[in-house]
């Protein structure tokens, strides 16, 4: 009795082993990026991540930061039955352009081409999009001026198209000396400054933008190999010259900065989220500026406890805004 005993728990624990082991893979799996691919538009091969399969969702990384910004927005929505795209942006990690002599531009209507020429490239017939900053800007973009191609989206910021065809109006002090870093690129001194310090710049940015966050070393070391992109300082300093008029745009995108200088209103549903805690600005409580310029506004809403890096401090309120208004739409 007493080895038939033995030999059980012996088997037993043998049993336990495996689960265990079992179980750590799939964690590793479930940890461990998904492999990068590429696919080429006319302008860029855009570097970009897919988890999942069904209906197509893009998510659209801001500045200075890349796809691991989703890492824990992606697996809701790839549970739920989606399929989970996010690109690289113009200047960032494996995104490059094709031709040696392309201009590198990052003007707010190339951004928002860019949303288009990868679905057109993927063959998205439509497809649902979620971003912040550079990201939230050209989902915005894509909505605004594709709305038979977006099917819902979800703003972290709200609406931030501009009119980069007429002079800006100064703002308050507060919220221009939040701002120090575009009058800082806007300098020849600036674009020095971010080429030799890039990370070091970025991940300043990263601890005022998003004061309550605390990540660690590595979580900002994952992501700072994106800003060795051979393209990153030229398109990060045109885009901050070029929206304030200190630097020409593309010929190809005139008309369109003139359409969006309109302020085309967004038809598609959408939810707008803002970080109670953004260091570059505090969202009002005020609702009409949003309800104004979407006119399928499901929900505006102010996230406590998160920053300017919405979708790394705060991934379920994104996940769950983004499964909602899926659920609602067709």
């Amino acid at each position: 009795m007493i080895l038939e005993r033995r030999a059980f728990l012996g088997q037993a624990a043998a049993a336990l082993a495996g689960s265990l082991a079992s179980i750590n893979r799939l964690m590793a799996q479930s940890d461990t990026p998904p492999a990068v691919r590429s696919i080429n538009t006319e302008v860029l091969s855009i570097g970009f991540e897919e988890r999942g399969s069904g209906f197509p969702v893009i998510l659209l990384h801001g500045f200075p930061d890349d796809v691991r910004a989703w890492d824990d927005v992606a697996p809701p929505l790839v549970k739920a039955g989606f399929r989970v795209l996010a690109p690289y942006l113009r200047g960032y990690g494996p995104t490059r352009f094709r031709a040696s002599d392309a201009p590198r531009m990052a003007e707010q209507a190339a951004i928002g081409q860019d949303v288009i020429d990868f679905a057109d490239a993927l063959r998205l017939s439509r497809f649902a999009v979620a971003g912040y900053d550079w990201g939230g800007r050209a989902g915005a973009i894509a909505a605004a001026l594709h709305p038979d191609r977006v099917r819902a989206a979800v703003l972290i910021g709200g609406y931030t198209i501009q009119n980069t065809t007429a002079p800006s109006r100064p703002a308050a002090p507060e919220a221009e000396r939040a701002l120090w870093y575009q009058w800082y690129f806007n300098t020849e001194r600036g674009r020095a400054g971010l080429q030799v310090n890039r990370r070091a710049l970025c991940k300043l940015l990263w601890q005022t933008w998003s004061p309550t966050w605390h990540f660690s070393d590595e979580t900002f070391d994952r992501t700072a190999r994106s800003f060795e992109n051979p393209d990153f300082v030229d398109v990060v300093i045109h885009s901050y010259r070029h929206r304030i008029g200190n630097a020409t745009g593309e010929a190809r995108f005139l008309a369109m900065e003139q359409q969006l200088a309109q302020r085309p209103k967004i038809q598609v549903p959408a939810i707008t989220l803002y970080g109670a805690e953004d260091g570059l600005g505090r969202a009002s409580a005020d609702s009409s500026g949003d309800r104004a310029l979407f006119t399928s506004l499901v929900a505006r809403r102010v996230v406590a406890g998160a920053g300017h890096f919405m979708p790394r401090e705060k991934p379920q309120v994104v996940a769950e805004a983004l499964l909602e208004l899926l659920a609602s739409t067709k």
